[in-house]
């Protein structure tokens, strides 16, 4: 049975008494009472006899700092007597003096300016890892058009259908939607001049350049990108990736390449879809505005150029390089836990997002420049 006494030595001294166990049960009964006790006698020296005391584990020590704790901060003192020698050691283990102290709160300015080098740390490591990455992705693929026997060109293939076949659908609504509501929305401004013809050539111009790369290298986001990462995520948590490093296999070799090919070889396809049924939708504008479908068809042929139609494919095989290879890079990248993969996945998608605006303003720069 636990027990704890009090006693008066004098008017500067407070006796504790403690015997019995001091665990977890004992010593949450006993807390309050010595500290109260303690709180109102205030001694200026409080002697506890831990004589009687067989068992002591982390909860009575934890009474003791405390009571040391609070001598402390009414400039007393305190004295255990009879503790003993296996108790004493694990006593010193809690020292309060022997625990480093927490470093002040820094301000909100100091704080702002460490968030601000954390960021541009990690971005400046991703920025590593990307490059370090896109490095050895090219001389694999040179490796592979050398040497196309190391192809699997099977998986291939069947990610060629997965991310090209399966995404026709989508892709082709898609342009469908945006012709349709690009040719209404110009119509508005355009019917002002009673230039409503030239909406033809506002919306071909705008699909074959900018919009039909575009749109199609974020729908390959969304969908082979994420599914990229998330492939190869769940095989890094699986450790298959690590399976397949011992068997002498390189991952990238086995497992990126194929996706990167993949992606590359069906973005001009899904490109044109996407082109042709924007064109479509904008040409049902047209004919419900009044315009015959042979005025619509001449007026897109007279819009744009061979020139238009390549500039714009040209820039989805760089596109799809950018997502196949970001996508595989966040997946390789996975860590562990159960959001690993759903974080992996993410990333791809923004990093890929990221990577074809950008992309996307470097070749605007250079097709101005070349006059393309």
């Amino acid at each position: 049975m636990t027990s704890i006494d009090y006693q008066m030595l004098d008017n500067s001294r407070l006796r504790l008494v403690i015997s019995g166990k001091l665990d977890a049960e004992s010593t949450s009964r006993l807390w309050s009472q010595a500290l109260e006790k303690v709180g109102q006698v205030e001694p200026q020296t409080l002697v506890v006899d831990a004589t009687g005391v067989d068992y002591c584990d982390g909860a009575g020590m934890a009474l003791l700092v405390r009571l040391q704790a609070a001598q402390q901060r009414s400039a007393g003192q305190i004295q255990i007597k009879g503790l003993r020698s296996e108790f004493k050691q694990l006593l010193r283990l809690f020292d309060p003096g022997n625990v480093p102290g927490l470093e002040p709160r820094a301000n909100s300015f100091v704080r702002l300016v460490e968030g601000v080098g954390q960021t541009a740390v990690k971005l400046l490591k991703d920025f590593k890892a990307q490059v370090s990455f896109a490095g050895e992705l090219s001389v694999k693929l040179l490796g592979t058009v050398t040497c196309p026997g190391t192809l699997r060109s099977n998986d291939t293939f069947l990610i060629a259908e997965k991310a090209g076949a399966d995404a026709v659908g989508i892709t082709a609504l898609l342009g469908f939607l945006i012709g349709l509501i690009l040719a209404f929305q110009s119509a508005i401004a355009m019917r002002k001049f009673g230039a409503e013809i030239f909406v033809a050539d506002l919306v071909t111009i705008s699909l074959f350049r900018e919009l039909g790369p575009l749109l199609t290298a974020f729908v390959l986001a969304s969908r082979s990108g994420s599914a990229f990462a998330a492939e190869l995520g769940t095989m890094k948590v699986n450790e298959e990736i690590d399976a397949l490093t011992t068997m002498g296999i390189d991952p990238v070799r086995f497992l990126a390449i194929p996706r990167v090919i993949a992606a590359v070889a069906v973005m001009p396809f899904l490109t044109m879809f996407n082109n042709l049924f924007g064109l479509i939708g904008c040409g049902l504008v047209m004919i419900s505005v009044g315009f015959a479908p042979i005025a619509v068809v001449n007026q897109i042929q007279q819009a744009v150029g061979l020139g238009d139609l390549f500039g714009g494919l040209a820039k989805t095989l760089v596109f799809g390089m950018l997502i196949a290879g970001i996508g595989c890079l966040r997946g390789l990248q996975t860590g562990t836990g159960a959001s690993a993969v759903g974080d992996s996945a993410t990333r791809a998608v923004v990093s890929s997002i990221i990577a074809i605006v950008f992309a996307d303003g470097v070749f605007a720069v250079l097709y101005y420049f070349l006059g393309i």
